[in-house]
């Protein structure tokens, strides 16, 4: 407090300014971007000389010019955020700045905050346009991850999915006639900056990986509507316009729900925030804070945790009631974000035998005709909840699957982050000595 209160006399107006101690806590949890140092010491009474820095200032990009961008994956790829760029760059922002004025980390949020976007106008639509339906739903808000529960401990083996009748599919507006209000779109632009900026500076685990992750989401999502026979989308009019025509199909009732696969999207996004850089067991032997109350899938129950916490702000009021207004879509959603982001850990050895027993169940030879009504949903359920987890499983790891330079530049950085942890006496072998057994 006594060195605050001396920086204090030589800061700056609307500036935060922190300590070299400060500044060392964020660099050890890789968040160092979030440092500027001051061009030259200042002098503090009682202190002397000291090097100081600003935390850097959150730029959110400006809404109505962010509306007109229409960013795609490849323009992402564009221009670099190399040291050598940072230093030639302004005190004030020394992130190199690509396309649009924007840097690299900007162009990411705003391509994903294009995909939930649309995916809300989903969720509106599929209310037939409704909005004034909203229910208060502070109190189930404020009792989701309380009682001493963990993340972990919410998990379930069956997702139950909304049903929808032929009627209620019929009342659908179309998504392109959907508008989402400015402040919901500003909340969620909020929202996803903010999440960018929770990402450490990791080799491998970093936002532009969850916007790797969410682009392939995106893609297996409309890979398993399978339209040739009338399931999911499909259709209506020469125009570029979709409308949802069947209830299941062999994607099992995802396509006909907007908010299950906003969820599925939205986890892919916030599934490693904040991760550490090492693993789960490694966390756990060392017995940190976070493995004292997690105790295993420690990485994953954090960033639901984190992630939740901060969508829960009041600051994003609006966005939560776009994304749901009953409590049943309320604790859908979080069902959903919580077994998505927990599918992601596929080293646990019991979630892999559970996963394992119900792909058994779910796809073994029966005859579906002699089962009941009941049977019938929850069997449609399970294999709707095995779709769901394989489809973020291959996304996390779809580096492995696409084009060559794409493969390299992941396991590269993949590389190199396990080479750091080892380096830094937070691995047990040398990823060098190995590496290339698990190579093709």
């Amino acid at each position: 407090m006594n060195t605050a209160a001396r920086m204090e006399s030589s800061s700056e107006r609307s500036r935060i300014q922190i300590s070299q101690v400060t500044a060392d806590f964020l660099k050890e949890a890789r968040l160092a971007r979030w440092t500027i140092p001051r061009s030259s010491k200042v002098f503090v009474k009682g202190k002397g000389e000291m090097q100081t820095y600003w935390l850097r200032k959150s730029r959110v990009t400006n809404t109505r010019k962010a509306a007109c961008l229409k960013p795609d994956m490849e323009t992402l790829e564009e221009g670099t955020d190399s040291e050598e760029s940072s230093e030639r760059a302004s005190e004030e922002d020394n992130d190199f700045l690509g396309i649009e004025g924007m840097n690299k980390t900007e162009r990411l949020v705003e391509w994903n905050v294009e995909v939930l976007t649309s995916l809300l106008e989903q969720i509106v639509g599929s209310r037939a346009g409704d909005m004034d339906q909203i229910v208060n739903l502070s109190d189930a808000e404020k009792s989701i991850g309380t009682g001493g529960k963990t993340v972990l401990e919410e998990f379930t083996p069956i997702i139950q999915l909304k049903r929808f009748d032929a009627e209620e599919l019929k009342r659908r507006g179309r998504p392109a006639s959907v508008n989402i209000e400015d402040e919901v779109k500003s909340q969620l632009r909020s929202y996803i900056s903010s999440i960018s900026q929770m990402y450490p500076d990791n080799d491998f685990h970093n936002f532009e990986h969850a916007s790797h992750v969410t682009a392939s989401v995106k893609k297996l999502l409309a890979r398993i509507v399978n339209v040739g026979e009338g399931n999911g989308l499909g259709a209506s009019s020469p125009s570029d316009s979709m409308d949802l025509v069947d209830l299941a199909g062999h994607s099992f009732g995802i396509t006909s729900d907007p908010l299950t696969q906003f969820a599925v999207v939205f986890s892919a996004i916030i599934h490693d925030v904040d991760h550490p850089g090492v693993t789960n067991a490694q966390l756990v032997k060392e017995n940190t804070r976070w493995a004292q109350i997690y105790k295993k899938s420690v990485a994953e129950q954090k960033s639901v945790d984190i992630a939740w916490d901060m969508l829960m702000s009041e600051k994003y009021a609006a966005l939560r009631a776009c994304i749901y207004q009953t409590d049943e879509d309320l604790q859908r959603f979080r069902q959903l974000v919580v077994n998505t982001v927990m599918a992601t850990d596929i080293v646990d050895k019991e979630l892999q035998a559970l996963r394992k027993a119900r792909w058994e169940t779910a796809f073994s030879d029966v005859n579906s005709e002699a089962e009941s009504l009941n049977d019938r949903v929850e069997s449609e359920d399970r294999k709707a909840t095995i779709v769901i987890e394989h489809l973020i499983q291959a996304s996390d790891v779809s580096h492995t699957m696409q084009h060559w330079h794409i493969y390299k530049k992941w396991n590269e950085r993949f590389f190199m982050e396990c080479y750091g942890a080892f380096k830094e006496g937070r691995a047990d072998s040398d990823p060098s000595k190995n590496w290339y057994k698990g190579e093709i």
